[in-house]
């Protein structure tokens, strides 16, 4: 045991045996039974005034017991002990699923660890189903074998049910870095909001969150948090469009995290953030790639309740979020009117809704703007051209250009579809 648990950076030798007391109670098992185990455990607490005793093999014991009589009279016994002693005391022991054991309607907690594979992935979850005196939080929580031990990352719905601070009152409106934008949104983005950012890969979703982020100073730090770009990308895409960014991160004002979405925990993924976000006091967040989350997810069923508890967990902390979500691409460049939006659990629940779109015309793509709502604002909800140049996003300020994009867009599409069926009445005659 000491070898393998030496390998974890927790462990500390020096402690054994000053502070910790390891004992063999196999033998004193097998030849004086229980009554021989429970005087060996006496004697040890005492003199050594533990205040934790944890028994390791609790199945052990059940097996050499008689009856299942005297099985539960040794657990009695040892509560006593425990509590004469001021002790705390940890059994440990193999369980089925869910656990059923007689010891379990004696003693004052039951914790299980479990492992289950989805698909080829294994995650390992921790669920309390007794805690006499506490409100525990219900439910599988997920939990890491690390260097650091086992590191628990409670349910976040559970963990942020309530949001952990009051909000504060709103302010003025948020600057977005583009000022067309912010006058098509009503004069910026209100503070503590959420904006959804929805459109196809490549448009400039995460340029506009650039621009967001250029924003930043002391009093207002802010938090780029992405799933599929590491600092060094986003860094030298912010330099090869003349922003800020670098210099933001070398004065601590902004901070970039990358988050793989290959292999990992919903939870922990969700604790890491919001961690980060109090650390920094973060008033400015960007959360690149929403579907970073339903990646590391087992349960996609969660994810409109976790979203939920977070959205309202940033508000009370004064976060203005910005995250963004992949549009189709194919139903994009149609010039057809807009689709459902993705991921629902996220679009009831923004108060800001952009929307970037391609538009096919004549053999080239053309950009696309319109901000569906915000809440408690008069918006300009037309579309409006935009252009990607070398110092970041350009929106047209007047919505002529888009305008006679999308209907010269539509138009080449019903001629298409006129020609498609003419050609099939045509074989039909």
């Amino acid at each position: 045991m000491l070898l393998h648990i030496g390998k974890l950076r927790f462990f500390d030798a020096n402690m054994i045996p000053s502070r910790i007391f390891l004992v063999s109670a196999f033998r004193v098992l097998e030849e004086g039974g229980l009554r021989g185990l429970l005087d060996l455990l006496r004697r040890e607490v005492q003199s050594h005034e533990a205040s934790i005793l944890v028994l390791d093999g609790l199945v052990s014991v059940e097996e050499t017991a008689g009856s299942p009589r005297e099985y539960k009279k040794f657990i009695h016994e040892l509560q006593a002990q425990a509590a004469l002693a001021a002790c705390t005391i940890f059994l440990l022991t193999g369980t089925p699923s869910p656990p059923i054991a007689v010891e379990h309607t004696m003693v004052d907690g039951v914790m299980q660890l479990q492992s289950e594979l989805y698909g080829r992935r294994a995650e390992r979850h921790l669920e309390v189903y007794k805690m006499r005196g506490t409100g525990y939080l219900r439910g599988q929580h997920s939990f890491r074998i690390t260097d650091e031990g086992l590191v628990v990352y409670p349910r976040t719905e559970a963990l942020l049910r309530l949001p952990s601070t009051h909000p504060t009152p709103n302010g003025p409106p948020i600057e977005t870095g583009l000022a067309k934008l912010d006058r098509m949104a009503g004069g910026g983005f209100p503070r503590n909001s959420t904006a959804l950012l929805t459109g196809p890969p490549g448009i400039g979703k995460t340029t506009l969150g650039l621009h967001f982020l250029s924003r930043c100073d002391e009093d207002c730090p802010g938090l780029h948090f992405g799933f599929y770009e590491t600092p060094q990308a986003v860094a030298a895409k912010a330099n090869a469009l003349g922003m800020p960014l670098s210099g933001l991160v070398e004065r601590e004002h902004v901070e970039i995290l990358w988050q793989p979405a290959t292999e990992g925990i919903l939870d922990e993924a969700c604790h890491r953030l919001l961690d980060a976000v109090r650390r920094r006091r973060v008033r400015r967040l960007f959360i690149d790639g929403l579907e970073g989350f339903e990646r590391l997810t087992t349960d996609r069923e969660r994810l409109g309740h976790i979203f939920a508890a977070i959205t309202n967990e940033l508000s009370a902390l004064g976060v203005t979020t910005v995250y963004t979500s992949e549009a189709d691409l194919i139903g994009s460049v149609s010039g057809l009117p807009i689709s459902q939006l993705p991921l629902q659990g996220v679009s009831c629940i923004a108060e800001i809704i952009l929307v970037m779109r391609y538009v096919e015309l004549r053999a080239q793509l053309h950009r696309v703007l319109a901000v569906l709502k915000v809440r408690d604002s008069l918006i300009d909800p037309a579309f409006h051209r935009f252009t990607m140049t070398s110092t970041g996003i350009t929106i047209d300020e007047d919505a002529s250009g888009a305008e006679q994009i999308l209907a010269d867009a539509a138009h080449q599409h019903n001629f298409s579809n006129l020609g498609v069926l003419r050609t099939s009445r045509a074989g039909q005659n």
